[in-house]
């Protein structure tokens, strides 16, 4: 794959039955030159040194028995995920290791040794860091199984966090080389086998309700290294058929599914595929590539509010919700992009890879101070916030120590025969099987053109394949080489091939003219981005009440909290012609910058500069732009008020709130329960169970007043006591008299109860009366007086 050559093993596996259509090159082959891709490498490298490996550490060595050198991080790393970042951290070394950066090789091995410590004194092949995991996977090996979507036995999705691990040691050895990592890799999978001898398949299944990462991935790496039949039907095992099978049968049942805990399992169903033969596999990871890129995914590459996937027909909570699509989803539709180009060498595949390389990965970095971003707001003028080093811990920040250190691996790609360049970012290949170095320069995308000079040892016949975008139009690619036009009978969507025999000092200029262009949002309302080539553009609005911009250690930190400004005073785009992407203009003298005073309402707003979203930081900002014609403005201006009014009402009297059976709401409130259920309904999550489940709301001002509960009018016979702080405040009896809607229910909360909470968390308990149920629920919110 990326370090060390990626093949099958000597062993009873056949050969692999999806050969690749085309290699791609180790990292170690790829220097980026000066740009915005090797600016956000060096910040990146700069935040993964100002972590401790001790403190990554620390979790792992306390799980083996053995003393930390260092305290733990807090944050998500120090409340049940911990050692998630350990893992995230390998690969991210590794990474680095293969561009050259020696401090960066030498915390690699040094992590390693620590870990071989821990694996060692645990004496059976395991490395963990979830709190108390050797009890409860001993629980797991005997049968005892109690899965929710985010948690297993009571512990924070502990094969999540464990498949961090498997892949930094897989990565350390593919990438960096570290043959300790292999070996170490190899003694964590038997442990995993012998931890599941004992279960039936169901008990695997229902095991795998809980989010377990891409464990089937890594599994059936593990077969390609060693060649040994028995990983690759354990990878089998760990794929989850829930939702594997409506993928067999091409069917898009992903709608209020937690997207990045599916994402992963895709990823291990084409990898098992590559390394076993199983083509309809193959044929399942692509049609959820399609139905998550065609139909559920914004034009910044990203998918999902609130962690989950939306119904592909409305994307209004899109645009209403401040936590759009998450960057763990791209980076995961990424490696799924890359895998499914390899062994077809569809255009398709890159064209998204792009869109969301610059678009959205590339923007979730800060450019300067470094920090991650979690949620990327599609909401007009909201806006983004970004971790701190040694403060927030969450999964996108693990991705995002990965996402910056990898930016060569799809530039280029070969066969025997071929070279591909697909994409046009300043960098220098070294393709060694050749002889050869391809020195690629350009100021793409504030220039339309990139120069190519090769330096073979010797004259070497091959041929070039330059990948003609689809944003460039038919026609309109040219191709110079030593200064003499070189016909363009490709189409967009496919490769310009030269081939010649080249000489050193070749020079191949390419021209890749881009246009101004909208779209719109995927279910067809009324809302556009604006894009210059695959550039997306977005408008700074406001620098004012960016409330926790650096995010601080809290555990919903990653969230920007900060008011929401109403929808119909937003920017609005207003013109009677249908052509109105002719109305944004360039702006003299400043690439890729865009203005469009005669189609920007209000008056106030006219004169805003569009620019590419990725150099847009530290600001609310417009992505998603209404578009009405003058005669419907005052009509949408109208609607919006009455729906901005009612939303920003209760926004404004809410303390708290979790959405009940949403992954990442639970998980924040610190959710337990006993004999609870999850699922959706009307495209609504809901939580219920015949014993109780309770969250953890905050009331930092303890000026609670009431908790508001929705209820489905349709649920009956079911009673059931609400609790705060384990007081009952309300007994609740559903009749089913409501009917087939929803609705809520506000109980009054006595002032002594609040002031009673000494460390202002009100614990909400959802208890079932004997032979009934409590629930469903489908919010629950802390309200202030109104």
């Amino acid at each position: 794959m990326l370090g060390v050559a990626w093949t099958l093993s000597a062993g009873s596996l056949s050969v692999c039955a999806q050969a690749p259509a085309v290699d791609l090159f180790p990292l170690a082959s790829v220097r980026l030159l000066d740009g915005p891709f090797r600016q956000a490498e060096q910040v990146d490298l700069d935040y993964i040194l100002t972590l401790e490996p001790d403190r990554l550490l620390a979790p792992y060595l306390r799980e083996a028995g053995l003393t930390p050198k260092a305290d733990t991080y807090g944050n998500w790393e120090g409340s049940g995920l911990d050692g998630h970042i350990g893992g995230h951290y390998l690969t991210a070394l590794a990474q680095m290791a293969a561009d050259g950066h020696q401090e960066a090789r030498d915390r690699l091995n040094y992590m390693i040794g620590e870990l071989k410590r821990c694996q060692d004194a645990n004496g059976n092949g395991y490395i963990g860091g979830t709190p108390g995991g050797k009890a409860m996977w001993q629980e797991v090996a005997q049968g005892h199984i109690d899965a929710g979507s985010f948690s297993l036995n009571g512990k924070w999705v502990p094969w999540y966090n464990l498949h961090k691990l498997y892949a930094g040691l897989r990565d350390a050895y593919l990438i960096a080389g570290n043959e300790e990592a292999k070996a170490m890799l190899i003694r964590l999978t038997d442990w995993s086998l012998n931890l599941v001898a004992g279960l039936s398949d169901a008990q695997v299944q229902d095991m795998l309700r809980s989010e377990h990462g891409g464990m089937n991935e890594v599994f059936a790496d593990v077969a390609a290294l060693t060649g040994d039949e028995k990983y690759l039907a354990l990878a089998r095992r760990f794929s989850h058929r829930v939702v594997l099978e409506p993928l067999l049968a091409h069917k898009d049942q992903l709608t209020g599914m937690h997207a990045n805990t599916q994402i992963p399992k895709v990823i291990g169903f084409k990898r098992i595929a590559e390394v076993g033969g199983d083509t309809s596999w193959a044929d399942a990871a692509a049609f959820f590539w399609e139905t998550v890129v065609d139909h559920r995914t914004v034009t910044i590459g990203g998918n999902s509010v609130r962690e989950h996937f939306h119904p592909a027909d409305d994307f209004t909570p899109m645009i209403t919700d401040r936590e759009g699509p998450e960057s763990c989803n791209t980076y995961n539709m990424l490696r799924l992009s890359k895998m499914l180009y390899q062994t077809s060498r569809s255009l398709s595949y890159l064209d998204y890879y792009e869109r969301a390389l610059y678009n959205h990965i590339l923007s979730t970095q800060h450019p300067t101070r470094g920090g991650f971003v979690y949620f990327t707001p599609m909401r007009p003028q909201h806006y983004r916030v970004y971790s701190q080093p040694a403060e927030g811990m969450w999964c996108c920040v693990g991705s995002g120590l990965e996402n910056h250190g990898k930016y060569g691996e799809l530039i280029y790609a070969h066969t025997d025969q071929d070279l591909f360049v697909n994409l046009f970012i300043p960098s220098e290949l070294t393709w060694a099987e050749k002889g050869v170095t391809l020195t690629q320069q350009t100021n793409f995308p504030d220039e339309e053109t990139t120069r190519l000079t090769i330096q073979p040892k010797k004259a070497t016949r091959f041929t070039l394949r330059l990948r003609y975008p689809a944003w460039v139009a038919k026609g309109a690619m040219q191709v110079n080489v030593n200064g003499k036009a070189v016909p363009v009978v490709a189409a967009p969507d496919t490769y310009v091939a030269v081939d010649r025999k080249w000489k050193k000092g070749d020079v191949v200029e390419v021209t890749l003219p881009m246009e101004n262009h909208v779209e719109q949002l995927p279910d067809g309302s009324d809302y556009f981005a604006v894009l210059h080539g695959p550039i997306v553009l977005a408008a700074k609005t406001s620098t004012q009440e960016l409330d926790g911009l650096q995010a601080d250690d809290s555990r919903m930190g990653h969230i920007a909290a900060g008011p929401l400004y109403p929808m119909e005073e937003a920017p609005m785009l207003v013109s009677a012609d249908a052509q109105f992407v002719d109305k944004i203009r360039p702006v003299p003298g400043k690439p890729l910058t865009f203005t469009a005073p005669d189609l920007i309402y209000p008056q106030r707003f006219a004169n805003l500069e569009l620019i590419p979203f990725f150099r847009l930081h530290d600001a609310r900002y417009m992505l998603y732009w209404q578009h009405t014609t003058p005669e419907g403005l005052k009509a949408i201006q109208a609607r919006l008020k009455r729906e901005e009014e009612a939303r920003l009402a209760l926004e404004a009297i809410t303390i708290d709130q979790v959405a009940p059976g949403e992954q990442q709401p639970e998980s924040d409130h610190f959710f337990k329960g006993e004999r609870t259920e999850s699922g959706i309904y009307r495209n609504r999550h809901w939580r219920h169970a015949k014993g109780w489940f309770s969250y953890a709301l905050k009331d930092k001002q303890q000026e609670a007043a009431a908790l508001r509960v929705t209820y489905s009018g349709q649920d009956r016979d079911r009673q059931f006591d609400i609790l705060v702080n384990e007081t009952r405040v309300a007994t609740v009896a559903l009749d089913g008299s409501q009917g087939d809607t929803f609705f809520t229910v506000d109980y009054p909360l006595p002032p002594e109860l609040i002031q009673a909470a000494s460390d202002k968390t009100l614990v909400v308990k959802f208890a079932a009366h004997p032979g009934s149920m409590a629930g469903g629920i489908y919010h629950v919110r802390l309200l202030r007086a109104h």
